[in-house]
C-alpha cells in the first residue's frame, strides 16, 4: 500500500511538472514557455525606441521610488490624525490609505537557479464586506491584466537587455490573480546596474502607462461612442435596486432620462451626484402656494413635535400628505398639512415669501416640516409624471445607477457604456497602486531590487565596499518596510472599523 502511494504521489507530481503547475495551501501557479517567442518578438522590434521606452521607464521607477516614500509618509501622518480626532475627514480624503489596504502586492526574488520577478498578491479586500459581489468581476480582470501588463514589460525590458527569458506565468493566490515572468539569475548579476533599473522598473513604468490609456479612454469614452451614444441630455436610469426608496409605481424605472432635481439640472452623472450633495448640505427648500389654494387645500391637523425637535402636522397613516411649515405677517410658525403632490407640482421654489410675490397674488413659500437630514425632492423624469422621493438624498444616490450615455437606437445596450467607464476606473485605480506600491523601496516588492541596482549605480564611488552599501541598502529597505506596514496595518484598521 505504501508503496503505491509513493508511485502515485511521484505521477501526480510529474503530472504537476509536465504542464508546469504548482500547487500548495492556498497558492497555484502555472508557468509556460508558450508565449516566449511573443516576448522575443517583442523584445527585439525597434530596439533603440525600446532602449528610450525603458530608460524613460527608468527614471520614472526611480522618481516614483522616491515620491512613493513621500506619498506613504504623508498618508500615514494623516490617517493617524484621523485616529486622533473626534470627527475624522472624509473617506475620499485618505489619500492612499484605501489603495494600500486594497493591495498588498509581493514579489519575490529566487536566489538561487532563476529569478521569478513579482507575483502580485491583493490582501485586504473581501467579497461582499468591502467589495460589493457586483464588482467582483471588475476588480478581478483589473488585477489580471494590470499584473500581466506589469509582467510584461519585465520581460520585454529584460529580452531587450539580453537576459534570458525562461517563461512566463499566472497565479492564484487564495482567490486572487496575478502574474510571474521567469528569468536567468545569472544573466541578471552579469549586466550593469543601469541596465538592471531598465528591467525592473519596466514593470512600474508599464502600470502606470496602463493607468494613463486607460485615463484617456474614459476621458475619450463621449467621443469614442458618439455614433451611438449621446450624451449631455440628461441621466439615464440603469438600475433601480428592489430596497430602493426610487421603486414603486411612481418612481424611477430602467430607460427613464433625468433632467431635474428641485430646480437643479442634470445633464449627466456627475450633475445628479452634484445636485444630491448640495440638497444634502443645504436646508429644504420650499414652494410657492397662493393664499387661496392653502386656505382650499389645508386642513385642520394636531400639531405635535418629533424626538429631535421637528414638527409634525400630519397623520403617521397618510401616504401623500406632508406637513409644510410656512409664516405671514402676523406669525412666524404656522403649519399646515397638505397633499404634497398638488402643492409641489407646477410651483415655484423658493427660500423666502419674496420669491413668491408675482402679480399682486398673496402667496406664501412653504417648506415641508420633515425630520433632521430628511429631504422631500422633486425628480423630473418627463415623459412621466415626477417623482416626489421623502428621505436621506444620499439614500437616493446608492440604490440607483445611472449613466450619462444614452442609445441612439433602441437596440444598442444601455449597460455597456457603464461597463467601460467602471472597468477603466478600475484599471486606472488599481493598474496605479500596483505601480505606486511597487515603487516603495521595501523588501520582497519591485522596489528592493530598484533601490539596490540604484545604489550600486550611484554610490559606487562614494561607498567603495560593497558590504557598507549593501547595509545602507538594508536600512532603508527595513524603513521602506515598517512605513508600508504600518500604512496597510492601519488603513485595514480604517476600512474595518468603520
Amino acid at each position: 500500500v505504501l508503496q503505491s502511494s509513493n508511485s502515485l504521489k511521484a505521477s501526480y507530481e510529474d503530472w504537476l511538472l509536465t504542464y508546469g503547475l504548482s500547487v500548495s495551501p492556498f497558492h497555484l501557479r502555472w508557468q509556460t514557455a508558450l508565449f516566449n517567442r511573443q516576448f522575443y518578438n517583442w523584445g527585439r522590434w525597434k530596439p533603440r525606441f525600446l532602449y528610450l521606452w525603458f530608460s524613460i521607464g527608468m527614471v520614472f521607477g526611480i522618481v516614483a521610488m522616491f515620491g512613493s516614500v513621500i506619498l506613504l509618509g504623508k498618508t500615514l501622518l494623516q490617517t493617524l490624525t484621523q485616529m486622533l480626532t473626534e470627527a475624522p475627514k472624509a473617506q475620499n480624503d485618505r489619500m492612499l490609505q484605501v489603495v494600500v489596504s486594497v493591495l498588498s502586492p509581493g514579489l519575490y526574488l529566487r536566489r538561487y537557479k532563476w529569478v521569478v520577478l513579482h507575483e502580485n498578491s491583493p490582501c485586504s479586500v473581501v467579497p461582499g464586506v468591502n467589495l460589493p459581489v457586483s464588482q467582483l468581476t471588475y476588480f478581478f480582470s483589473a488585477i489580471l491584466i494590470s499584473g500581466v501588463i506589469h509582467e510584461v514589460g519585465h520581460g520585454v525590458a529584460a529580452i531587450r537587455e539580453q537576459v534570458r527569458f525562461n517563461g512566463f506565468g499566472i497565479f492564484i493566490f487564495i482567490v486572487y490573480p496575478g502574474a510571474f515572468v521567469d528569468l536567468f539569475t545569472t544573466h541578471l548579476q552579469l549586466i550593469s546596474p543601469v541596465q538592471q533599473l531598465r528591467i525592473f522598473c519596466a514593470g512600474v513604468w508599464h502600470n502606470f502607462v496602463l493607468g494613463v490609456a486607460s485615463f484617456l479612454v474614459l476621458f475619450l469614452l463621449p467621443a469614442i461612442l458618439f455614433p451611438f451614444y449621446y450624451t449631455g441630455v440628461g441621466a439615464l436610469v440603469t438600475e433601480v435596486t428592489e430596497d430602493s426608496p426610487a421603486n414603486g409605481p411612481r418612481g424611477l424605472f430602467v430607460g427613464d432620462l433625468i433632467t431635474n432635481l428641485q430646480d437643479c439640472p442634470v445633464y449627466n452623472v456627475e450633475d445628479w451626484n452634484s445636485c444630491l450633495g448640495d440638497i444634502s448640505e443645504k436646508s429644504q427648500v420650499g414652494y410657492c402656494v397662493s393664499a387661496a389654494t392653502l386656505q382650499q387645500l389645508s386642513f385642520p391637523a394636531r400639531v405635535y413635535r418629533r424626538l429631535d425637535g421637528t414638527v409634525e402636522c400630519c397623520s403617521n397613516n397618510s401616504l401623500t400628505d406632508i406637513c409644510f411649515a410656512y409664516s405671514n405677517k402676523l406669525d412666524s410658525h404656522l403649519y399646515a398639512c397638505l397633499p404634497a403632490r398638488k402643492v409641489i407640482e407646477a410651483s415655484k421654489v423658493c427660500r423666502t415669501n419674496m420669491d413668491c410675490h408675482k402679480d399682486f397674488v398673496p402667496s406664501f413659500c412653504v417648506t415641508p416640516s420633515l425630520e433632521n437630514q430628511t429631504r422631500l425632492i422633486r425628480v423630473k423624469h418627463p415623459p412621466h409624471i415626477d417623482m416626489l422621493y421623502v428621505g436621506h438624498p444620499m439614500h437616493l444616490q446608492y440604490t440607483v445607477s445611472l449613466s450619462s450615455f444614452v442609445p441612439r437606437q433602441n437596440f444598442l445596450s444601455i449597460d455597456l457604456p457603464v461597463v467601460i467607464e467602471t472597468f477603466c476606473k478600475y484599471l486606472i485605480s488599481l493598474s496605479g497602486a500596483l505601480a505606486v506600491i511597487n515603487a516603495v523601496p521595501c523588501f520582497a516588492l519591485d522596489g528592493q531590487w530598484i533601490l539596490n541596482s540604484f545604489l550600486e549605480a550611484t554610490l559606487s564611488s562614494l561607498i567603495v565596499e560593497k558590504q557598507n552599501r549593501e547595509l545602507v541598502g538594508f536600512l532603508i529597505l527595513l524603513a521602506g518596510s515598517a512605513l508600508l506596514a504600518a500604512n496597510v496595518a492601519l488603513g485595514l484598521w480604517m476600512v474595518t472599523a468603520r
